[in-house]
């Protein structure tokens, strides 16, 4: 039987954030894997073939923050789409590989879903 749920990665390091996307992502109907930085999202990626979309923050600690992991992702797994996601950076359009989404925060949960159903081509 294939998968047809989608899967989401949420990338963000400040965990209540993160659980609260996870919650929101998942009630929509989508199956969520999480990561708290950059490292954890790749060593996830490397582990699973299922993941469509990773949805980052832009600022983390750790080797890389959002924006280079979004052209890493791209780079080496050009299928996945990348919703970016900050409260402090201005992205401009060449700051992304072509075909991301970027989302300031505060953002709303339907916004997010909205997104992320158009990425995955999930309806809900």
């Amino acid at each position: 039987m294939a998968h047809l749920v989608p899967v989401i990665l949420i990338v963000e390091d400040e965990y209540l954030l993160r659980m609260d996307a996870a919650d929101m992502i998942e009630q929509a109907g989508f199956e969520v894997v999480q990561a708290g930085n950059a490292d954890q999202a790749i060593a996830i990626l490397e582990a699973r073939s299922d993941i469509h979309v990773v949805f980052t923050d832009v600022q983390m600690p750790g080797s890389m923050d959002g924006l280079k992991l979004a052209s890493f992702v791209r780079d080496r797994w050009p299928p996945i789409k990348i919703l970016a996601t900050s409260g402090f950076v201005r992205v401009g359009p060449g700051d992304l590989p072509s075909g991301s989404e970027f989302m300031a925060k505060p953002y709303r949960g339907p916004e997010v879903v909205a997104t992320l159903r158009r990425l995955t081509h999930h309806g809900g």
